[in-house]
């Protein structure tokens, strides 16, 4: 019970801090304003399309909604994230060494895990009202054509585990240095390695393709997105998060034994 209320004890004031800043605005607003647009303008392809295949049956059949709007729509808010989640995670360490309250922290008798749960946790929560605001584009989408609302929480499913495994690795990326813009930068050379490392299975040498295909946070995202549900992808995704979760526990031990 103890450790429970000192994690909600981190989980609120972080929450707190993210509510009464700016970052969680900006944040947010950059995050809607471009999902907004990639909806509008595959919406507004589909519908062209969708007139055309008005006056051609065999077009017609071919129209699906998932393919042409929000699949593209999920495959770019993942780009997205590589772009704002540091955003979220670059203080959230970070800026407790720069402060000093760093020292102040672990002088309370909270673990190591109740620290970085409730801040990475507090984080989790903010993507995730970030994501509750993008249900309006399929809400709005339903005035045009029906959809196939289990593979869209597939989607959603596969977009708040990258979101998960992102935030974990911004987290550790903060846990290195009193930096907030180094440690955005950090998390963003990491986040984008593990997104591109799959396209080495194209051209590397032979046996290493699988290899770097098990290490893409692309190739694990794009079977949600395509409303299909894989246990390696969610084992993936679990073991992304407790690692760069583990490793920044490492890095506060560190730093104790350091002091």
């Amino acid at each position: 019970m103890k450790n429970t209320g000192s994690f909600t004890a981190v989980l609120r004031k972080e929450l707190v801090v993210y509510f009464t800043t700016p970052i969680f605005y900006i944040t947010g607003f950059f995050f809607l304003v471009l999902g907004g647009y990639f909806f509008y303008s595959n919406t507004l392809y589909y519908s062209l399309v969708s007139f055309q295949a008005a006056q051609n049956i065999q077009m017609a059949q071919y129209l699906n909604p998932l393919q042409m709007v929000f699949r593209p729509l999920f495959a770019t808010l993942g780009v997205v994230l590589l772009l704002l989640v540091p955003l979220l995670t670059m203080r959230l360490l970070a800026e407790e060494k720069k402060s000093g309250t760093a020292e102040l922290l672990f002088t309370y008798p909270l673990t190591d895990w109740s620290i970085i749960l409730g801040k990475f946790l507090a984080a989790l929560l903010v993507y995730a009202i970030f994501m509750a605001f993008t249900l309006a584009y399929p809400l709005a989408f339903t005035i045009l054509a029906r959809l196939d609302w289990a593979s869209l929480a597939s989607c959603y499913l596969g977009l708040m585990l990258l979101g998960g495994a992102c935030l974990s690795l911004g987290l550790f990326a903060s846990s290195l240095t009193e930096n907030q813009i180094i440690a955005a930068v950090t998390a963003f050379a990491l986040l984008l390695l593990f997104w591109i490392i799959g396209w080495q299975q194209e051209i590397g040498a032979a046996g290493w393709g699988s290899v770097f295909a098990a290490l893409s946070m692309m190739d694990h995202y794009d079977p949600f997105i395509r409303g299909v549900i894989d246990t390696r992808d969610l084992v993936y995704y679990f073991s992304f998060i407790y690692f760069f979760l583990f490793l920044t526990k490492m890095q506060l031990e560190s730093r104790r034994w350091r002091a």
